[in-house]
């Protein structure tokens, strides 16, 4: 898989922008963020392409696969339903000091 193919998009939320800002209990701002990824990346393609292109040093890669939803539509012919799209998140742990400027909110 290419390095272009693993990151999707990055994910800009309340949660994802508290996690941007974590201090540790000694006062060292450790920077977290989120990733929509592909559901065939493993961490070691994630840590590689985050590094790869934004330049920064990665410590550590999370990731959770996402349980898709389905849908029901509502029509004058009927009811449609649709199918559920699973998706993977990756949340990437930056060293002290380095942050993505493209994500920061």
């Amino acid at each position: 898989m290419e390095i272009t193919e693993v990151i999707k998009h990055g994910l800009i939320t309340e949660k994802s922008v508290m996690q941007q800002n974590t201090t540790t209990p000694t006062g060292v701002v450790i920077p977290r963020y989120t990733f929509a990824v592909a559901l065939e990346a493993n961490k070691h393609e994630i840590r590689m392409a985050v590094e790869h292109m934004f330049g920064v040093k990665v410590l550590r890669v999370n990731t959770m696969r996402m349980p898709g939803k389905a849908q029901n539509l509502r029509t004058r012919k009927g009811i449609f339903h649709k199918e559920e799209r699973p998706w993977k998140k990756a949340i990437v742990t930056l060293a002290p000091g380095q942050s993505i400027a493209e994500l920061q909110a």
